[in-house]
């Protein structure tokens, strides 16, 4: 048995500086595929609830590819009154062979990264080629980071409108994307839903965020808050009335918007990406965002592969 084995740490900040957006695409739309082609495990979901807040364990494998790990995440609103950020993530890689851990990875800037990701590739899969206005909820954390990829997916998006859930300026959000496209702030929900070609919903899923009847025809829906039981952005109404995406059906029946339509039909977007098929100019389109392992698994081999290419993060001795 080798003494000399070793484990990779990266933290937050060499973490951060080897998420490239093109690259985290990349392995974003491969989790969707090896999900569609069932080459790709999920394995049962862990999410419950503290006195604190939450705690959840999203784990899985590609077996072909030698890939296994889990991410632990959650919610600890407390961390704020400590200088610190309330969503808390880690992953772990390994050997599939041997039970052996190979790579221990700051979590919350994947987290923030691949789910923008999968929604820059729903985007793709999903809205009209020809959007060019976009409506965001929320300007925190996944509202910057699924803007950001939005305007890298969508070459004619040109107009962003925000809202708030205290409906103030934010100055520092709207200087994040100045250069990028001319972006402000919505005058109301429903008006600027209406006005919108694409939606993007990041808030905390506290309820309804505006009425069913202003989401016009053609409009596509990135549904990204709603990853809990109890929570809720989308109004009644709407998701039985359009064609919805998921990124794994069972789990957004569970903590997604289906959530609140378990009846309603849906499809995964791994077998859109297998299987292209058109869409009407008509049709209202919902991409509901739960988050899969594979995601975090697909992004996480490939820091850490590129992290033994460059030699980031520090490697310790984990002896057998």
């Amino acid at each position: 048995m080798p003494a000399d084995a070793t484990l990779l740490l990266l933290d937050r900040d060499a973490t951060a500086a080897l998420l490239l957006p093109e690259a985290v695409l990349d392995a974003v739309h491969e989790a969707f595929v090896l999900h569609a082609s069932g080459d790709g495990q999920l394995y049962p979901l862990v999410r419950e609830r503290l006195p604190q807040g939450v705690f959840g364990i999203k784990s899985g494998a590609v077996p072909s590819q030698d890939l296994l790990g889990f991410k632990a995440a959650g919610f600890w609103p407390g961390n704020r009154a400590l200088g610190g950020d309330g969503h808390q993530a880690t992953i772990m890689l390994f050997d599939p062979a041997t039970g052996r851990p190979q790579a221990i990875i700051d979590g919350n800037a994947v987290t923030t990264e691949r789910t923008a990701a999968a929604g820059g590739v729903g985007l793709r899969a999903l809205a009209r080629p020809d959007s060019r206005r976009l409506c965001v909820f929320g300007t925190g954390v996944q509202g910057a980071a699924n803007v950001d990829y939005a305007l890298r997916v969508l070459p004619a998006l040109e107009t962003v409108r925000y809202l708030t859930s205290d409906g103030r300026r934010d100055h520092a959000f709207e200087a994040r994307f100045a250069q990028r496209c001319d972006i402000a702030p919505g005058a109301s929900p429903n008006e600027t839903v209406a006005a919108s070609d694409v939606i993007v919903t990041a808030t905390t899923g506290r309820g309804a965020l505006f009425d069913a009847a202003a989401v016009q025809p053609g409009t596509h829906i990135n549904a990204v808050g709603t990853d809990t039981r109890g929570k809720r952005e989308l109004p009644d109404g709407l998701v039985p009335s359009a064609r919805v995406w998921v990124d794994d059906l069972a789990q957004a029946r569970m903590l997604g918007e289906l959530q609140w339509a378990p009846e309603t039909v849906a499809n995964e977007l791994g077998a859109l990406l297998v299987a292209p098929s058109s869409r009407a100019a008509t049709d209202i389109t919902i991409f509901d965002m739960t988050g899969i392992a594979l995601q975090d698994l697909t992004v996480a081999r490939m820091l850490y592969q590129q992290a033994l290419a460059s030699g980031a993060g520090t490697s310790v001795p984990w002896p057998w």
